[in-house]
């Protein structure tokens, strides 16, 4: 028997926001353990949380983004749970009224076209963090650090909807470049910004009742889930065709041995307790507000592509590597109202660019070359002024100097020869003076063909069209 996997996610993206989601303290990631802390965040008797308007705003610009249906009411509860990183022994999160429901991803390999639900996203704040190694008792003692206790987050709960690792990891890509583009969230797994949980469970192949499922917590790469997954997936169908029963637990990924390994049960418990916020009204988004919002929001990844598709006849490879990101998508379209043609310039961006960006450590947005003077480039080469071996001469030079391709090109005496006449003398010089070669080439030994070209762009001095060189010479064979 075939089994399939069902799999739904759970990611949780902190806010952009400079204070915390209920309290004035820094949102900023690391500084001194406990620097970033106030009686709100740490719980204090008598200390009232008070709502950030701009950690609301983000939320709601996510559940557009994701084709959500953003409720004008919505509730913050008491999540209550035990854990010595949560010192109030509950966060705030929202649960039977979340802020926005209901939404779609799309996700599409090849002519294949999938679509994932989007069962909820609502506001929440983060718990502190319990550190467990680095010090020199660790063995002994836990350490707690709660400045990001408070840092405002969404949760983004899917439809059970996936099924593939593959597939898992492909949602999480899309879903962080969609909060990346919107300034929502800036990405950083590493720092723990942005992570997932996935429950996951196996069924026989067309069934249509869930199996059992495990949770996987805690994943901060897209590698990492798609293992965890691939892992947890045939441990579960093992379990099963021994014979066995899977039962429901939290599982930790433990990358070091490619295994799951079990973190607390789940069976026959509520995994917490729900009560109202009394400290908070609840939370009112009105009609206007989400509006606003709306028409302040950035096109989105998936409609940038399809018109860099429709409107600059790029192919869809092409639409899609410079999507990539807004800051990416934003010089392509800089170089390209510029005056570069759309092909060249994404042939340069996504090659010599790419490259001596990876090379020199720096992102697009910080790139040393501007758009308009890659586009006065590609220009050249467009105009047939200078070649491609030229062209990456005079890139490197851009690069160091800051000047343009125009400048280089006039001081260097770059520019290149494409007159008929001028390049015909230099053919008929070769051919006199290179007869062997001839002779191979009219017996049938055509590979004597490029060593002549390479004669005729020596003479020179590698500033003559190469097509030209070709085409000429080739004519001038023939005559002869």
């Amino acid at each position: 028997m075939s089994y399939e996997p069902v799999i739904g996610l759970e990611i949780h993206a902190h806010l952009l926001t400079a204070s915390k989601i209920f309290c004035g303290c820094s949102a900023a990631f690391g500084g001194g353990p406990n620097t970033h802390v106030c009686a709100v965040c740490l719980g204090l008797p008598g200390a009232l949380p008070v709502l950030n308007r701009a950690a609301v705003d983000f939320a709601v610009r996510a559940g557009l983004a994701l084709g959500c249906t953003i409720h004008e009411t919505s509730i913050f509860a008491r999540k209550n749970y035990f854990y010595p990183d949560l010192p109030k022994g509950y966060q705030i999160s929202q649960y039977e009224r979340p802020l926005a429901t209901s939404g779609v991803v799309e996700l599409s390999s090849g002519a294949e076209r999938r679509c994932v639900g989007i069962t909820r996203v609502h506001l929440e704040e983060d718990a502190g963090k319990s550190l467990h190694e680095g010090f020199p008792d660790s063995d002994r003692k836990t350490y707690l650090d709660y400045n990001r206790s408070g840092v405002g987050l969404i949760e983004i709960v899917t439809e059970p909807d996936l099924r593939s690792a593959a597939d898992a990891a492909e949602f999480f890509s899309r879903l962080r470049a969609i909060l990346v583009w919107l300034g929502v969230n800036d990405g950083n797994m590493e720092e723990g910004s942005l992570r997932c949980d996935a429950n996951v469970s196996v069924r026989p192949a067309g069934a249509d009742l869930l199996g059992t499922k495990a949770e996987v917590k805690n994943l901060n790469s897209f590698r990492f889930l798609q293992h965890a997954l691939e892992y947890e997936i045939d441990r579960q169908i093992d379990i099963i065709r021994e014979g066995g029963r899977v039962v429901q637990e939290t599982r930790l990924w433990d990358a070091n041995t490619g295994r799951t390994v079990s973190m607390r049960s789940k069976e026959q418990a509520h995994d917490y307790r729900y009560f109202p916020e009394p400290d908070l009204p609840p939370l009112f988004v009105d009609a206007a507000r989400v509006a606003a919002i709306r028409n302040a929001m950035p096109e989105l990844p998936d409609a940038r592509r399809r018109r860099f598709v429709d409107e600059y006849a790029l192919p869809d490879y092409d639409a899609g590597q410079l999507t990539q990101s807004r800051a990416l998508a934003d010089y392509v379209e800089a170089t390209i109202r510029a005056g570069a043609p759309p092909k060249l310039a994404s042939n340069w961006i996504m090659g010599e660019l790419a490259r001596k960006l990876k090379e020199i450590g720096v992102d697009i947005a910080a790139a040393p070359l501007e758009p308009d003077r890659l586009a006065g480039l590609v220009a050249l080469i467009e105009q047939g002024a200078i070649s491609g071996s030229m062209a990456k001469h005079v890139f490197e030079k851009m690069f160091a100097s800051g000047l343009t391709a125009q400048t280089i090109v006039k001081a260097e005496g770059l520019t290149q020869i494409d007159d008929e006449s001028a390049i015909l003398d230099l053919v008929d010089g070769i051919l006199t003076n290179n007869a062997d070669a001839v002779a191979q080439y009219r017996a049938g030994k055509t590979a004597t063909f490029g060593f002549l070209v390479g004669q005729v762009m020596k003479a020179a001095g590698g500033k003559a069209n190469p097509k030209r060189v070709n085409a000429l010479l080739r004519r001038a064979l023939e005559a002869r």
